[in-house]
């Protein structure tokens, strides 16, 4: 008999415990190594947890709603290659209308739409279901627990997962009652109107996505637009980037921005802050992390630079370009994505002007960066060429009000102007 081995939950880059919000397997399941086992979800995103072996699974020690850390031990493995995997999910299935029907639990309206929802909450029976099937639930939005299973001792199939979709999608909607019910998109077979292709997005964005629909469902968006002038200091940056260019770092204006923005930010503390989960109270942080969104081949990510008011040019300039490379190698560790107070998202790159960018909770403020172009100004007396910067601040409105959004912005104008007095 092979040797039991304990598999363990690793770095997950958190030190406070983190919640398990979903299990990939059962006790008897083959796993390979690498295979996803767990999703536990943090404060940011959820993340899915590889088996360090391949095997059969033994024992689980632990079910949804556990609260785990590094070192957890997840479940027992037996090693080896003598158990049988689990029987392959039929693949393009196709549903005729008269198939025959698949019970559906009475739930309430619009649950089975709810990626990452537990399938085995208190009171609800745990789902039986291969790890593929679980995928194919969890792209379509189902709740595996709402689904009864056809196959050997109630295990669900990937049939039984299309047929209870196509009931959802013919069953009658019910009328939204209440202000906060949010009534569905319509499902249409756009194949009637011409040929498609499905392409399955990233794991990336899936995650992020989810993020950002709760952000933009929860904060009361409100973007202040404004222009800095930045025409001194692209000239100091320039004076600049040779010398910087011998150290081994890219000096550029994105460094000069969040710096900028860490300044504004000691003088506005509220927009370096978080709503107490009650929302009664406000949490103002005394530390300065930056997240910059990095686009990566797989979707935009968002590492946090650390502690960037006690950090000079160069060494942010240096960090900076590290961070965003190993982004966009897929290189970035959870602690990376961690501990962030203010966010900036920066265009100036590809193009473009003014947006509105999407509050990173549980922060309260986003900066949105566009691409910055010599205009015209009037000085009181004539037109004079200025190196314009379109910036877009949105924010909590629960948490800044108007003026003090106009403030904020003003400041940050004021101290890209002058770079100098980032320094006072």
């Amino acid at each position: 008999m092979a040797d039991l081995i304990e598999l363990k939950v690793p770095d997950i880059g958190d030190s406070d415990e983190v919640e398990v919000i979903e299990v990939l397997v059962a006790v008897g399941d083959t796993v390979e190594e690498n295979q996803d086992i767990i999703t536990l979800e943090s404060d940011k995103a959820a993340m899915e947890i590889p088996s360090s072996h391949a095997g059969v699974i033994t024992e689980l020690k632990i079910s949804v709603g556990d609260k785990v850390k590094e070192g957890s031990v997840i479940a027992l493995i037996e090693a080896g290659e003598g158990a049988q995997a689990d029987p392959a999910p039929v693949e393009g299935v196709t549903v005729e209308l008269s198939a025959p029907a698949v019970e559906v639990k009475s739930e309430p309206e619009l649950v089975e739409i709810a990626p990452y929802a537990p399938d085995n909450k208190a009171g609800v029976k745990h789902a039986h279901a291969s790890p593929s099937v679980r995928q194919f639930a969890r792209e379509l939005g189902v709740t595996l627990s709402l689904v009864n299973g056809s196959g050997d001792k109630g295990r669900i199939t990937k049939q039984d997962v299309q047929i209870f979709v196509k009931q959802k999608v013919n069953a009658p909607v019910a009328s939204a009652t209440g202000g906060s019910a949010i009534p569905p998109v319509p499902v249409i077979n756009f194949e009637k109107f011409g040929d498609v292709e499905s392409t399955e997005l990233s794991r990336i964005k899936k995650i992020s996505g989810k993020h950002l629909h709760a952000c933009w469902l929860n904060i009361p968006h409100v973007t202040q637009f404004d222009e800095a002038d930045i025409t001194e200091l692209e000239k100091f940056r320039k004076e600049n980037k040779d010398n910087a260019a011998k150290q081994g770092v890219n000096l550029t204006p994105l460094v000069f921005i969040i710096k900028a923005v860490v300044a504004s930010l000691k003088l506005f503390p509220e927009l370096n802050a978080s709503l107490s989960e009650d929302k009664e109270n406000l949490i103002l942080k005394n530390y300065y992390n930056i997240g910059v969104a990095v686009d990566t081949p797989n979707g935009l990510m968002v590492p946090v630079i650390k502690e960037v008011d006690k950090k000079g040019f160069l060494e942010l300039a240096g960090e900076l370009g590290e961070i965003s490379a190993r982004a966009r190698d897929g290189a970035l560790t959870a602690k990376d994505l961690q501990g962030g107070t203010f966010s900036i998202s920066s265009l100036g790159g590809i193009g473009g002007s003014f947006f509105t960018p999407i509050v990173n909770a549980p922060e309260v403020a986003i900066l949105g960066v566009g691409r910055h172009k010599m205009q015209p100004v009037w000085n009181g007396s004539e037109f004079v060429p200025r190196l314009m910067l379109p910036l877009s601040v949105s924010y909590d409105h629960r948490v800044v009000d108007g003026a003090m959004g106009a403030r904020f912005t003003t400041h940050l104008n004021t101290m890209l102007s002058d770079i100098r007095k980032v320094l006072l």
